[in-house]
């Protein structure tokens, strides 16, 4: 018995030195958004997102059918609500999703394409708590379905062709400076300027 509690306060002991070192590290190095998260605070997170998802919602399927049609309208509300940070593509590789903490997922990958249906929905409904992800939607009928679409378009993304990039850049949220541009492309085109547009910066969304 001595010897089982010697055992218990050497590693009580290491534990308490691992944690001091832990924290002169954090202390001095700081917190920035720029890091990576730990192995530990992935795993920790990873729990607690799904203790906090209802056990309803791990059982529910998408009741919404797939057809092309639905896939158009999730393709065309996730570039203009979503890709500012997920990128079209779904990998997160965006000017904003660089700088969150923690970044977005890459969405194509087996993280989130193993979740159940019914865990994306209630993600993208409610948001997840200390992340950049807000809750999307009102508690309607209709707002709710609109979820169970984008649902059916995270499911695409592994297989989102070239075309459909392109059509979803159209859609992509504009800038005030892009806006500016395109009214001088247009101006230039229609004969009112005779210097032509500088270049446009494209938003980084992919």
């Amino acid at each position: 018995m001595r010897k089982l509690g010697a055992v218990f306060a050497a590693l009580a002991l290491v534990a308490l030195a691992a944690g001091a070192v832990a924290l002169k590290l954090t202390l001095d190095h700081g917190f920035s958004a720029r890091d990576k998260p730990t192995a530990v605070e992935k795993l920790i997170a990873r729990r607690l997102r799904y203790m906090s998802i209802p056990r309803a919602h791990t059982l529910a399927k998408n009741p919404v059918p797939l057809t092309p049609e639905v896939l158009e309208r999730a393709r065309a509300h996730f570039a203009d609500h979503c890709a500012s940070c997920h990128g079209n593509d779904g990998r997160g590789n965006t000017t904003i999703g660089r700088n969150l903490y923690p970044k977005p997922p890459d969405m194509t990958l087996k993280d989130t394409q193993d979740l159940p249906d019914g865990h994306l929905f209630y993600i993208i409904k409610n948001g997840v708590r200390l992340t950049g992800m807000p809750a999307w939607g009102q508690n309607t009928p209709e707002d709710d379905r609109e979820t169970w679409e984008l649902v059916h378009f995270i499911r695409h993304l592994p297989h989102i062709t070239d075309k459909e990039l392109a059509q979803m850049e159209e859609l992509n949220p504009k800038s005030p400076q892009e806006w500016e541009q395109e009214e001088a492309e247009k101006r230039f085109l229609a004969g009112g300027s005779a210097t032509p547009p500088s270049p446009r910066g494209t938003l980084d969304q992919h």
